[in-house]
């Protein structure tokens, strides 16, 4: 049965990104189950792909990982009253286990702090026992009200970083080194661009200090969290009481930090390079890099082909599709929805030419070059590829960054602008930290993004909403 064809980003682009993911085998929702989704075999490659460009940086930083239980004491949350109050409507709850009421509640895992630093109480004694620098793969469940795939679901899968130390200089430092590892990823793996900031007091993470984020803009114009590295003080180490013995022989408790990216950075991937015919993968993050698709139509052409293709393909590590039952078209349409940076084509006549046909999945442009060149020439193409998307997806942030000077003019320029209809924009606007502003914005369904930690925005001026004197500008945009 042929796949429906996908809806046009300029017709309504929520609906043509529910069907790039369902189209490019990357997940399906769990209708049984509220709020959730199966991610299929493309989309649990492509996060594998993520997690080991992740893990990977994360180690080189001295991060061991770790795992805690699903299941957190109710008490727990209560502890630290901000962390409680922010996610309290989110939560799921196990009353009933074993067929008995529980004496006290498990909260299922919303996040990991509280019971994370119960175990710091326990582990941490002197200020040799620090730094801790610990990360956790895991899923949570957060009781999300409206969902889209990848984007926003009730369970979702995430890494958490959690680490301890001496002095809230070092734990800052964490925090920095942390975000720059996840702009990092972004920007040199998933060829997203971002920008580095801090939230407002009003948006960071409940029992933070600070929140710093990476904020990125997708095709129409909305941006995206796609990122968080908290400052949390010694918050959560008065509330679990983490003390340790400093050098001086004082007892103080620990400051300590936590970190997290998610599954919601494929829908990001998605809505930053792909188009009207499907996924566009970016090399670095496409589980197959090339497929090549042997063409023949009759059977003594058959043996010729495939024994040439599967000698290529071996030699540049190419997916060869030898699928029997689908037509060469079939194969080529299948392998773009799903995002393959190089298709390559081998037939009858290519055999003959000691040619070969290499097309990009991005620009759709075709190349003939000899088989004795593709090894040497797939490895440049698909690192152009990679500084193509990259280049792309940073002039349409730069392009659809513009500065307004009144809160009414920031209004004019977002009041139209929907997950359909698209029309994003970046809004760079002088608004000071302060939960008025804020609330000021969300009066026309906008948020304060961040306040970028690189000032290339004209610096200090007036809040256009109080007047008073701040040094910055803000991002200003309506967000998933």
């Amino acid at each position: 049965m042929a796949e429906s064809p996908i809806t046009a980003r300029t017709k309504d682009f929520a609906a043509w990104y529910q069907d790039v993911v369902l189209s490019g085998d990357m997940a399906e929702p769990a209708e049984i189950v509220k709020g959730c989704m199966v991610i299929r075999p493309n989309g649990y490659a492509v996060w594998e792909v993520l997690q080991r460009e992740l893990d990977t940086r994360f180690k080189e930083t001295g991060h061991q990982n770790v795992y805690f239980p699903l299941l957190i004491p109710q008490s727990f949350l209560q502890k630290e009253a901000e962390h409680v109050e922010g996610f309290a409507p989110e939560l799921a709850v196990v009353t009933i286990a074993g067929g008995k009421k529980l004496e006290e509640p498990y909260v299922i895992r919303p996040t990991s702090e509280t019971i994370i630093g119960h175990f710091f109480a326990k582990w941490i004694q002197s200020y040799r026992d620090l730094p801790l620098l610990y990360n956790q793969w895991a899923n949570v469940i957060r009781w999300e009200l409206r969902t889209r795939m990848f984007l926003r679901t009730t369970e979702f899968l995430w890494q958490e970083g959690h680490t301890a130390h001496s002095s809230h200089e070092e734990a800052k430092e964490e925090v920095l080194r942390m975000l720059d590892v996840y702009a990092d990823v972004a920007e040199n793996v998933m060829a997203m661009p971002v920008i580095k900031g801090v939230k407002t007091n009003n948006e960071k993470f409940a029992g933070a200090l600070r929140s710093f984020c990476i904020e990125s803009m997708m095709q129409n114009g909305l941006a995206l969290q796609a990122g968080t590295s908290h400052d949390l003080g010694q918050n959560f180490g008065k509330a679990f009481d983490v003390k340790f013995q400093s050098k001086e022989g004082q007892l103080d408790y620990v400051w300590q930090t936590s970190w997290g990216v998610s599954t919601r950075l494929i829908g990001g991937l998605i809505m930053s390079h792909s188009d009207d015919k499907g996924l566009v993968l970016p090399p670095k993050l496409a589980p197959n890099k090339s497929v090549l698709v042997p063409i023949y139509r009759k059977d003594e052409e058959r043996a010729s082909v495939l024994e040439t293709a599967s000698k290529i393909a071996k030699e540049i590590g190419a997916k060869l599709d030898d699928r029997e039952g689908q037509n060469p078209g079939a194969k080529f349409y299948h392998w773009e929805r799903r995002g393959v940076p190089v298709v390559l084509e081998l037939g009858p006549r290519d055999v003959a030419s000691g040619n070969i046909v290499m097309k990009r999945r991005d620009t759709g442009a075709k190349e003939i070059l000899p088989q004795a060149d593709v090894a040497a020439k797939l490895p440049v193409l698909l690192d152009q590829m990679q500084k193509d998307l990259f280049a792309s997806a940073q002039k349409r942030l730069k392009d659809n960054t513009v500065l307004a000077n009144s809160i009414g003019e920031v209004e004019e320029i977002l009041k139209t602008v929907t997950a359909e209809k698209g029309g994003g924009k970046f809004v760079m606007a002088h608004i000071k930290d302060d939960a008025v502003c804020d609330a000021r914005v969300k009066e026309f369904k906008a948020t304060i993004r961040c306040i970028p930690l690189q000032d290339e925005y004209d610096g200090p001026g007036n809040c256009i909403v109080t007047g008073e004197p701040v040094s910055h500008r803000v991002v200003v945009a309506k967000a998933y």
